[in-house]
């Protein structure tokens, strides 16, 4: 008996420095999050740094000091978990990208997004497989694959255009903004998808038949992924026009909105399908409908909780691969041949520089047969950029090679190690050097107007969107009163001028006709007239007012004074601020009407 209570007593002890230890590195890790945010924010306007370099170097810097306080053991406190990464991290930056992504200049360009994106990250995929099968296999590096050479294509296919989206601006090029953003979403979809396809495919006997079958598998895990997006969208917006959660609690909406995001994520790795895909296009899909069913407040609180979860999110990411790069236990293994390791590395990065070109230039020169206006065509220097933004790579690469030559952040084969060691030092070499050298870079090819500058430079910081009324119909006259001094750039004002294309156009007219009536979204009033919060157009019409007025198209006179009200009845005309009521109705009706240009919608 005494021996089985020491033995629990040790047990305990054991478990209760284990939590310890716990605390002590989440607190570490927290404190490190902040330390980043501090500095990125003081280094925003530096040219050569970004928040991606700053929590990479300030990662390397805490995975020396932990290397030198364990004596050479250690040189991270938590160990690489792929469900971390792929269950908790990623959700909310992919579905923040298509909740925050310009619908109309995505779907404008969709077609050169989808041919970059798609078409030209199985480009990408074969170069680099092909290449790493021809020249891997006559090196020493271990026993791998057919499997695990596929595999290298879809790691090294992925890109991470963080560094270049953060020093491209929207309003000085749209066009290219929109192209480097949606391939980069697109992009990182496809690799998953086809490195789950690979993963999930039986590659012992290759021939013409299984190679269709993957082509097929591969389409088969892109459509399906893209319908549940979709339709979980559709339905987080059916039951927020439904039920209308914001006559009650605002904190309702914005619960239902984040789980059903999240819940589209789960559901698409419940079914084995690509949940990058599903949850992006979710996001666009909740914008477009859901978010325009809420309260104001549940709005700008969504936005700015979506942006805040991606933020932090990426923070972490690329703090985590800075302090994992050193990770004793894998360069252990190639510890006696440093040079076979800088070897791979080289070529890696060869293969990733030729295969971003071999679908960038000849895809453009296609997009641009295409293209019946000039502007609207990719120049050279653009092509560049366009190269250029894809050659970082990021987190999704370290996730997946993780995930292919590792288990449970760990292994003992010598080939396995060279590859997570290699992928390491790609990403590290791509992401600071290539980094470091994006702003310099941009600003040598794409030249801003010194005016333009100045003015883009002296705008707000918080959006639009965050500081007025949203979402009504009647804002093409408030917006010209509003900017009629305000100069556009050239490149935008094209874009903001240019007529829709007809496929566009006909989806308004069915979108209109069809989709909004049943999933609400901009403009529709649908919600209030069924639960009777209007009740009669008249001016005796009961209104509730904490609904938004933005959901209503028409303005409704509200107890609105007539000529046989007495004078002692005045007080009845003021609302419960003391504020006249002719004057409020005034006063909400222009409100109303400075709206639809803050939301970026269809």
């Amino acid at each position: 008996m005494g021996f089985d209570i020491g033995m629990l007593l040790a047990s305990l002890n054991k478990l209760s420095t284990s939590d310890h230890q716990s605390v002590v590195s989440i607190n570490l890790f927290v404190a490190l999050i902040c330390a980043c945010i501090v500095i990125g924010h003081l280094l925003e306007e530096n040219r050569w740094m970004n928040e991606s370099i700053t929590a990479l170097v300030i990662g390397l810097c805490t995975g020396v000091v932990i290397l030198l306080i364990s004596g050479g053991k250690n040189s991270h406190i938590l160990v690489f978990s792929e469900d971390l990464f792929f269950i908790y991290l990623l959700p909310p930056i992919i579905f923040n990208a298509g909740f925050q992504v310009k619908k109309k200049s995505f779907f404008r360009n969709f077609s050169t997004i989808m041919l970059f994106g798609a078409v030209g990250t199985l480009i990408s995929f074969i170069t680099i497989s092909l290449g790493a099968i021809g020249i891997f296999r006559k090196m020493n590096i271990g026993s791998l694959e057919i499997g695990d050479y596929l595999a290298i294509g879809a790691i090294f296919s992925a890109t991470d255009s963080v560094c270049t989206l953060q020093v491209l601006s929207q309003d000085e090029t749209p066009l290219l903004y929109s192209l480097v953003f949606g391939e980069g979403v697109v992009n990182d979809a496809t690799s998953v998808v086809l490195f789950n396809a690979v993963q999930n495919f039986d590659l012992s006997h290759i021939n013409t038949s299984k190679a269709l079958q993957l082509v097929g598998n591969f389409l088969y895990l892109f459509a399906s992924s893209t319908i549940l997006g979709v339709a979980t969208g559709l339905l987080s917006a059916y039951i927020i026009k439904k039920l209308y959660f914001g006559r009650h609690s605002t904190d309702r909406e914005v619960a239902i909105m984040i789980l059903m995001a999240y819940l589209s994520y789960m559901l698409a790795e419940l079914f084995y399908l690509s949940a990058i895909l599903t949850v992006f296009f979710s996001g666009i899909v909740m914008s477009h409908y859901t978010w325009h069913n809420v309260t104001e407040s549940s709005r700008v609180t969504t936005k700015h909780a979506f942006a805040t979860l991606s933020f932090i999110a990426e923070i972490f990411i690329f703090l985590y691969v800075g302090m994992d790069a050193l990770d004793i236990e894998k360069w252990r293994f190639v510890s006696d041949s440093p040079e076979l390791s800088v070897q791979v590395s080289a070529i890696l990065l060869g293969l990733v520089l030729v295969g971003r070109a071999a679908f960038v230039f000849p895809l453009s020169f296609l997009s641009n047969l295409m293209k019946k206006s000039t502007e609207e065509k990719i120049s050279f220097n653009k092509q560049i950029t366009i190269w250029w933004a894809g050659l970082m790579r990021g987190a999704v690469s370290m996730a997946l090679a993780y995930n292919q030559f590792t288990r449970g952040g760990h292994t003992q084969l010598r080939g396995n190690a060279i590859m997570i060691t290699s992928t390491i030092t790609v990403v590290l070499f791509s992401t600071m050097v290539f980094g470091l050298m994006t702003k310099p870079l941009i600003r040598l090819l794409l030249p801003s107007p010194k005016h333009l500058s100045r003015m883009i430079s002296s705008e707000p910081t918080t959006p639009k969107s965050f500081i007025v009324p949203l979402l009504d119909s009647n804002t093409q006259d408030s917006e010209a009163d509003l900017c009629h001094n305000v100069p556009r750039p050239h490149s935008l004002r094209m874009l903001l001028t240019t007529p829709s294309h007809t496929v566009h156009r006909y989806w308004r007219r069915f979108d209109n006709a069809f989709m909004r009536p049943v999933f609400g979204g901009r403009g529709s009033e649908a919600p209030m007239q069924e639960f009777g919060i209007i009740k009669d157009p008249t001016p005796t019409a009961e209104v509730d007012v904490s609904r938004p007025t933005a959901q209503v198209e028409k303005p409704i006179d509200v107890l609105v004074p007539t000529a046989k009200v007495e004078a002692k009845n005045v007080s009845a005309q003021v609302d419960e601020n003391g504020v006249p009521t002719g004057k409020a109705e005034k006063a909400k009706d222009e409100r109303a009407k400075v709206v639809e240009n803050a939301s970026e919608s269809s």
